[in-house]
């Protein structure tokens, strides 16, 4: 008898090979349509994409015009006037700390190009430094998921498969992580002293000479669950690595591009990177695009010598893309989002400590803007996470999924030093209502709540 299937057959590898999602059919604000029917509820934006929601027509428009008048050309040719649009409108946007744009289509390729134009960048001076092969970064953190960036993150998870392919020239130290990582009694100030303390240390193990940058997310996002700094400890990270002559990379594919509430995250940390990747919320989901700002410093050094980055894509400055990430970037600006984001980021934060502070497996509720995440615990005392077997993230994910839900929940699972630990983030758009927002967190709670009373019965 030939072997009956429990679910459809597909041709397309999905992210798991035994389950084939539903179908999504159309999408509009806040609401993703699926086949079967149901609204779904897109809390997240996907992965902390979908900043302007599903189907802005602005957006859309823009996308079709540039369709219409130039679908692609190859950068080594030609470039295009939406693809300088965008450069000057993201570099106007730092203030011209930043002069430069690098244009791709993921943030796992922004990570890879802005680690080779550090390399680059000290091959370039007037006195290279080819011996300037390392990197270091924290742990857990998630750059990226080709060999190059998933090598620079700490996400133990993700790279475990892949360690032997790996490169070994990234070293990690400590997150800023104050939920677990301050000391009882300890101030931000003592707690930040030592976390330089360690990142010198880490410079001076593997020879400061060796190091061409330290990369870190100003949020920690998949890693971690939308893990923000505390004041002061960027600026303190920032200065080991002048110390050292090594450039600072921020990281904000994930929680850069208004997301935190300003443009880039940096803005509210008081420092300036030399290389920043974006992503995600960069087009909003409606093309595949993603970008290294770059300081004037690296741009100076590779024109005074070679003026060749040796890197490049296909796909690289695509004109659609471009498009897109200028409307998202346009609407942004002219509805003044940003302030939408402050605003309804204090509410939703107001709405979910009100809601699931006092539940006894909440362990911690921390982010900035409509960037949040809600770590679980088996012991809020103690602060011990669930074993990894209970998958618990992954419980939460699957139970909103349920039609009775139709929520998305944002969930990742090894929080806890990489391989225990579970958390969820939501990422709602950017000018989502308070409405909304009430909604968001009402279903979530129920989520919540109906999967921690599961595990209470089942033990």
């Amino acid at each position: 008898m030939a072997e009956t299937h429990s679910t459809p057959r597909s041709a397309v590898l999905h992210r798991n090979t035994r389950f084939v999602p539903k179908k999504a059919v159309g999408g509009k604000g806040s609401y993703i349509f699926l086949e079967d029917g149901t609204m779904f509820l897109d809390s997240t934006g996907g992965a902390a994409v979908s900043c302007l929601g599903h189907g802005h027509e602005q957006v859309n428009q823009a996308v079709i015009n540039q369709i219409n008048q130039l679908s692609y050309c190859h950068s080594a040719f030609f470039s295009t006037e939406v693809t300088e649009e965008l450069a000057q409108f993201l570099t106007d946007s730092t203030g011209g700390k930043l002069s430069k744009l690098y244009i791709v289509s993921s943030g796992s390729e922004a990570v890879e190009a802005a680690l080779k134009l550090a390399r680059q960048y000290y091959l370039e001076l007037p006195t290279p430094q080819p011996q300037r092969t390392r990197f270091i970064a924290r742990s857990p953190s998630y750059h990226g998921i080709t060999l190059g960036a998933l090598a620079a993150g700490g996400h133990v998870i993700r790279r475990q498969p892949f360690e032997p392919l790996l490169s070994q020239n990234t070293s990690h130290v400590s997150p800023c992580y104050a939920y677990r990582g301050k000391k009882d009694g300890e101030s931000d100030a003592e707690y930040v002293a030592r976390l330089a303390a360690e990142l010198e240390a880490e410079f001076q193990r593997v020879g400061s000479e060796n190091v061409c940058a330290f990369i870190a997310e100003p949020i920690v996002g998949a890693a971690m669950g939308a893990v923000p700094a505390v004041p002061g400890y960027f600026p303190a990270m920032k200065a080991v690595c002048e110390k050292h002559g090594a450039l600072f990379i921020l990281d904000e594919v994930m929680c850069g591009m208004g997301r935190c509430g300003a443009l880039h995250a940096w803005e509210q940390e008081d420092v300036v990177p030399d290389l920043q990747t974006i992503g995600k919320a960069l087009g909003g989901g409606y093309a595949p695009v993603s970008g290294v700002l770059i300081g004037e410093n690296i741009v100076q050094a590779l024109d005074k010598g070679t003026g060749v980055f040796r890197h490049g894509h296909t796909y690289q400055g695509h004109p659609v893309s471009c498009a897109a990430a200028l409307a998202v970037q346009k609407v942004i600006e002219e509805q003044n989002l940003l302030e939408n984001v402050r605003n309804m980021g204090a509410y939703l934060e107001g709405r979910l400590r009100s809601r699931l502070e006092a539940h006894p497996n909440v362990g911690d509720i921390r982010g900035k803007g409509l960037f949040w995440g809600i770590e679980f615990v088996k012991d809020k005392a103690t602060k011990e996470p669930f074993s990894p077997l209970v998958n618990v993230a992954f419980q939460i994910q699957e139970t909103g999924l349920d039609p009775m839900y139709g929520i998305s929940l944002y969930a990742a699972s090894g929080t806890v030093e990489g391989t225990q630990g579970d958390h969820v983030i939501l990422a709602p758009p950017y000018n989502v209502t308070k409405e909304e927002i009430d909604i968001i967190v009402q279903i979530s709670g129920k989520v919540i709540e109906r999967v921690f009373a599961n595990i209470t019965t089942a033990r």
